[in-house]
């Protein structure tokens, strides 16, 4: 056995704090290793060049490279010695950048000595690494995409408009997201529905995509290449003879407050979402409507001259077959009740930003539906960078919005009053600092301070706010018409159910984690499953937009190569250990293992395609009849060894 030691400098994060000269003499010392090299950038073109002649002039059966996180340049290195004739998995990598240099950058010994234990740790497995090698599938080009947002939309259009078959779900009766319910958009001041109304039409209008709205995922089994997936398509009871006359609306009796209009307006039971809602036709609200809760009524079925109206209508179970999935299902605003100090919900006064969005937009096409008032105050970072509720990120849009909303109603009445009260102003994007400064100048006032106050004026019904203004170093003491709340985004209720149905990772702040921030943004760690959009994090429509692309073409390069590589690292059974018992199956996230009946015993089985190798049944296994390839028991042992400064065995 020969074994190739390469330790990277990587540009000085490494070098400048781990002693290279003494890791690579510590590994020249290691039984078995032939060549033991170091180069500033491993992952550059000369790094890798150095690895395959090596591997070529001293005949080496077994790699080892100290650098950063296999993670991020594992598959770099595996390719280079796939390509040089070996097995991919006679490859180890030693982390001693995000495990030594980074952790223990003020204290260069004990960098160092760690950095030897790692190579050492690596060395003890590769000497034990079997030659693996993957399996090929096919794969087609169907795609699922959760969630009809502007990212769902966009991700669905360019897999659509690539000759790829999709199929688009959304759980609301009309696609679109909340981007629906916007005035403009920053920094440009755009016309939201003139962006997205275009785009929404283009869906049904694609040969390519398949719309499912009022629908959701109910169940997602299989692998990349293989999902099997269950639609939970509910009744609207309205059939496809709807024309959206509008005269069952007319003779319905029930009104609601209407959501999409934030409760500024109301709708029926029967009613179409919005003005340009795809489809554009009606459904019945069944927990509101007094046919479908009582057996009486019925209204809207006696007018419809088209006979469109069919209460008789059930869910459906939709089957499909897919082979990758695209997550866009967005966000919910925070819920402002949680906030008590600011008194939404119980002062009339008081409201959130979305519904100043259609206020602002009622007030445009001449149809106001309340008094804004001289006087307005946003306050920002409603439920964003708030330890006390648990949500400690930024919500990245709240700051722009706030400018966009302030410039808007100043535009619309120079003499308005307007502030906003801020914490930090994050004006991060192309154009935003410019639209910032324009909005000062128009008279928006910006106070740096955090809201300690907000008091209702049992009179008047107007609100007075209690601040600090951290700059000028006062306490403001004012009276507001209006109030608005700065809310910011949490994870919807779509992601949340996605995680569960994908068994996806979830990220501290409860949004779906990527596979790698800077190298895989939309990648998962379930192959074939990409997400983009606010899914995945806060983010703005451009950037929203843009990732749902990236998402896309990420299916796309999957996709057009027409078969994949199945991942060798899977559970393995050993049967003559295996008693049947069960309880890998029981501990298995995938329902990648079964028992069967061979040879009149009962023993566990692994489904490879569905294996994802994360241990859980070999962990469980009360026999240890269970193992993992490229971990299997004697690797992990002689790695603990190794750590331990055991002699080999």
């Amino acid at each position: 056995m020969k074994i190739g030691v390469y330790v990277c400098h990587c540009g000085g994060n490494i070098s400048e704090v781990v002693d290279i000269k003494k890791l690579t003499a510590s590994a020249e010392q290691q039984s078995e290793v032939a060549v033991v090299r170091d180069n500033a950038h491993m992952c550059s073109d000369v790094g890798r060049n150095l690895v395959l002649e090596d591997i070529k002039k001293h005949k080496l059966d077994r790699i080892v490279v100290a650098a950063c996180s296999p993670q991020f340049h594992g598959k770099t290195f595996m390719d280079i010695v796939e390509k040089a004739g070996l097995s991919p998995y006679v490859f180890e990598m030693a982390n001693i950048r995000e495990q030594c240099s980074w952790p223990h950058f003020n204290e260069p010994d004990l960098a160092t000595k760690k950095a030897k234990d790692l190579v050492s740790v690596a060395l003890a497995k590769a000497r034990l690494d079997e030659s693996l090698s993957r399996k090929t599938m096919p794969i087609g080009k169907r795609v699922l995409v959760v969630g009809a947002g502007i990212a769902g939309i966009q991700a669905a259009l360019d897999l659509g408009d690539a000759g790829f078959e999709v199929y688009l779900v959304e759980k609301e009766a009309t696609i679109g997201g909340k981007m629906a319910q916007l005035s403009r958009t920053f920094p440009t001041e755009d016309c939201a529905a003139c962006i997205l109304s275009p785009k929404m039409a283009d869906v049904p209008a694609n040969p390519n995509i398949t719309l499912f709205t009022n629908s959701e995922i109910e169940k997602v089994s299989g692998f990349l290449g293989n999902f099997e997936v269950i639609i939970n398509k509910k009744p609207t009871y309205v059939n496809d003879q709807c024309v959206a006359c509008g005269v069952c609306e007319e003779k319905c009796p029930v009104k609601i407050p209407n959501e999409f209009e934030q409760g500024l307006t109301n709708r029926r039971a029967i009613y179409v979402p919005f003005e340009f809602a795809v489809p554009y036709r009606y459904l019945i609200d069944e927990s509101n409507c007094i046919y479908l809760k009582k057996g009486k009524c019925g209204n809207c079925k006696k007018v419809c001259p088209h006979d469109a109206v069919d209460f008789d209508q059930k869910a459906e179970k939709v089957e499909l077959k897919v082979d990758t999935i695209i997550v866009a299902t967005g966000y919910d605003i925070f819920d402002a009740k949680e906030k008590k100090v600011y008194g939404f919900g119980t002062n009339k006064n008081v409201i959130t930003s979305l519904a100043m969005e259609r206020m602002i937009v009622h007030e445009a096409e001449g149809r106001a539906t309340r008094e804004i008032g001289k006087r307005v105050a946003f306050i920002q970072c409603v439920g964003s960078r708030d330890e006390q509720i648990g949500n400690e990120y930024c919500s990245r849009i709240c700051c722009m919005y706030a400018t966009k909303l302030s410039q808007l109603l100043k535009r619309a009445d120079p003499k308005k009053d307007v502030y906003v009260f801020y914490t930090d102003l994050r004006a991060f994007g192309k154009g935003f600092e410019e639209y910032y400064k324009r909005a000062q100048k128009t008279g928006v006032k910006f106070i740096r301070g955090r809201v300690a106050e907000v008091n209702e004026d049992s009179k008047t019904g107007r609100v007075t706010i209690k601040a600090e203004d951290t700059l000028a170093r006062q306490i403001i003491e004012s009276e507001f018409d209006l109030v608005v709340l700065s809310v910011g985004m949490t994870p919807g209720a779509g992601t949340r159910q996605a995680a569960e149905v994908l068994r996806m990772t979830k990220s501290p702040g409860g949004f779906l984690q990527e596979a790698h921030p800077k190298f895989k943004p939309v990648d998962t760690l379930n192959d074939g499953v990409f997400i983009c959009g606010c899914a995945q994090g806060p983010k703005d429509i451009p950037d929203t937009v843009a990732q749902a692309s990236a998402a896309a073409s990420r299916a796309i390069r999957l996709m057009n190569k027409g078969v994949y590589a199945v991942e060798p690292i899977t559970a393995v059974v050993d049967e003559d250990l295996c008693s049947g018992c069960g309880t890998c199956v029981s501990v298995c996230p995938y329902e990648a293992v079964k028992t069967e009946i061979k040879d009149d015993k009962r023993v566990a089985k692994v489904n490879e395609m569905l294996c994802q190798g994360c241990g859980s049944c070999s962990a469980a296994c009360p026999s240890g009849a269970s193992q993992q390839h490229w971990f299997m028991n004697k690797q992990l042992k002689a790695m603990v060894g190794a750590a331990l400064g055991e002699e080999e065995k």
